[in-house]
């Protein structure tokens, strides 16, 4: 037998063995909180290429010291950074898995010393510190960061670029009217509150030609936020600058209560695959074969994308080919285990 999930996937020159894919997750292991890769990183990363992952995204890693979500995030703001991804990738290939990594700016929800930054002053809740509103020079340095975050891992030979725009981080800031309550051209309109975003994506597509996924919260959970039809125009905005994926995820721009249930996501990436005509990869308690088959088969998404359940589970693609009733390789070292 044959299922779509075990299924080769090509984007641009970059070509998955499964369309399983290891959704980005902060670890928050960096433990002497200069952003560097540590033997945690390279063991819990390493184990899930061996379990035969088609896609790994490293973690949320910051631009800039100021842009981390805590002191113990991984960085790419410096160069000294490069040598350790350069490791971490090449130990993850080695098990034939394709390799990303997810670039980020935690904006308003830093919870760091000192000062912070997002588009508007306004904190996330009571408890969370109030960030600074960004100046012009702010913007500019921010997007030159996240350029140069692309030309490091670039060098440290990723395969795939994911840019953060969701969970309430600063491009989801920008996005968000809940957010950005800026007057001047980066806030106001959609267009405007796109515009910070644009330039990110434009400035990365200066340094790096290859698979560019972008991760978005599809759905602010509130009566004044944003909706998935809102992220179907974003998305088409985005595909027309050469992003190849919408990574759908959602929520966390403000407190809110969510309904929770198996799959519950799926629907706002099957939106936006519909409605910009872009490809995108779906989240959100995907925890079974049947039902990740289930999602493909009925083209809701072109990549499922797995997170608490891959941290249960290592193995996972070995225990969904089982459930499908299929055959997949494994590691010659494994054979003897692998069979069933």
């Amino acid at each position: 037998m044959s299922a779509k999930l075990f299924s080769p996937y090509t984007i641009k020159d970059v070509t998955l063995k499964n369309r399983i894919v290891m959704a980005p997750m902060c670890m928050y292991s960096s433990h002497n909180e200069d952003g560097h890769i540590q033997n945690w990183h390279r063991t819990h990363y390493t184990s899930r290429a061996v379990g035969q992952v088609g896609l790994i995204i490293v973690e949320a890693t910051a631009v800039s010291p100021q842009g981390r979500i805590s002191p113990r995030d991984l960085g790419i703001w410096s160069d000294d950074h490069i040598e350790g991804f350069t490791e971490l990738v090449n130990l993850m290939k080695e098990h034939g898995s394709k390799t990303g990594i997810q670039l980020a700016h935690a904006g308003r929800k830093a919870v760091l010393e000192g000062e912070i930054i997002a588009p508007s002053a306004i904190s996330f809740n009571e408890q969370m510190k109030t960030p600074k509103e960004m100046t012009k020079e702010d913007i500019a340095e921010t997007v030159e960061a996240f350029k140069k975050g692309a030309e490091r891992a670039a060098k440290a030979g990723f395969d795939v670029i994911e840019i953060h725009g969701a969970h309430g981080y600063l491009i989801n800031e920008f996005l968000s009217p809940l957010s950005n309550k800026r007057t001047d051209e980066y806030g106001g309109t959609a267009e405007n509150r796109y515009r910070f975003l644009r330039e990110v994506i434009k400035a990365i597509k200066t340094v790096w030609d290859g698979v560019l996924f972008v991760r978005v919260s599809a759905h602010d959970y509130h009566e004044e936020g944003l909706t998935p039809l809102d992220y179907v125009f974003f998305s088409q905005w985005m595909k027309e600058q050469g992003v190849d994926l919408i990574d759908v995820s959602s929520g966390a721009v403000v407190p809110a209560k969510i309904a929770v249930h198996p799959g519950y996501q799926v629907p706002f990436s099957e939106t936006i695959r519909d409605g910009a005509e872009i490809a995108t990869g779906a989240v959100g308690l995907i925890t079974t074969g049947i039902q990740a088959e289930e999602i493909l088969q009925n083209d809701r998404a072109d990549l499922v994308f797995l997170a608490r359940e891959l941290l249960r589970d290592p193995y996972w693609p070995r225990t969904a080919a089982k459930e499908l009733g299929v055959s997949i390789e494994s590691p010659k070292q494994y054979d003897r285990g692998w069979i069933f």
